[in-house]
């Protein structure tokens, strides 16, 4: 589980609100990322390269429950020493809606050392439901479907992380606080993340204006504090995510882009 906490901060901010009138699904006008986006990432573990990530949009858009939706996949593995120690391989997935950028389809498949796990989600946007199956590796079969009820326009740990980058931060005041509703490992989280300013970021890439987040962490025994944990984003149209520092009680973690690529319409 520990594990797993790690993940819906790092790869991905979840958020949800409330749907319009009517059951219609809203529409959200944004330039922020396009199809066949690329965006490359290498995790550091004090000055040890440990892992390296990628976030790529399909350069097709995908038909999921009669809508069109964007196919996106993070990739995580790990590099170097820590692949000798703990080899990690996962793919996480999500579809989201073009128009309303929310999730209809998610899915992961998780390879860590021993551990292993594959789960897809169904979500009912109009019912507010999700079904979960997950795959039984003993028994080589999937599991019966399990039904949850969920938010109005309901997020996964990586359609979340796009949705974020289609909003407003010129409204945002310091020290605001943005409310989240996350489904994570069938359960609904309740996360806030406060919204800490601007900076000037110094990347692979050069020099880039940035905003800077942070989720506020309860109190547990892996991260150091409600503020260990900072994102940085782009200050401008795409909102980019550029790097992200976790302080926890057993060093920092930091992972930074390397690589951006914009895609096409």
């Amino acid at each position: 589980m520990k594990k797993q906490l790690i993940y819906l901060f790092i790869i991905t901010l979840l958020f949800s609100f409330d749907s319009p009138p009517n059951g219609a699904f809203r529409h959200i006008k944004h330039r922020s990322f396009k199809k066949g986006e690329y965006i490359k990432y290498k995790a550091h573990y004090g000055f040890v390269n440990a892992a390296e990530g990628e976030m790529i949009i399909s350069d097709k858009t995908h038909i999921i429950n009669g809508r069109s939706c964007y196919k996106i996949d993070v990739y995580g593995r790990s590099i170097g020493m820590f692949d000798l120690f703990l080899r990690i391989r996962d793919n996480w997935g999500s579809y989201i809606d073009t128009s309303a950028i929310f999730s209809h389809k998610f899915y992961r498949k998780i390879e860590e050392g021993k551990y292993r796990k594959h789960e897809i989600v169904d979500f009912d946007q109009h019912k507010h439901r999700a079904s979960v199956v997950t795959y039984d590796n003993k028994k080589e079969t999937w599991r019966p479907a399990e039904k949850f009820k969920v938010p109005n326009n309901v997020q996964d740990m990586v359609s979340g992380y796009y949705y974020l980058r289609t909003l407003n931060f010129d409204t945002l005041q310091v020290g605001d606080i943005i409310k989240v509703d996350a489904f994570f490992d069938d359960e609904i989280y309740d996360f806030n993340i406060r919204y800490v300013g601007k900076d000037v970021l110094k990347t692979k890439l050069g020099k880039i204006n940035s905003l800077i987040l942070s989720p506020i962490m309860p109190e547990n025994s892996l991260f150091d504090g409600e503020n260990s944990i900072k994102v940085w984003i782009s200050d401008d149209l795409n909102k980019v995510p550029l790097k992200i520092k976790a302080e926890m009680f057993v060093g920092a973690v930091e992972i930074e882009i390397m690589e951006y690529r914009q895609g096409q319409r």
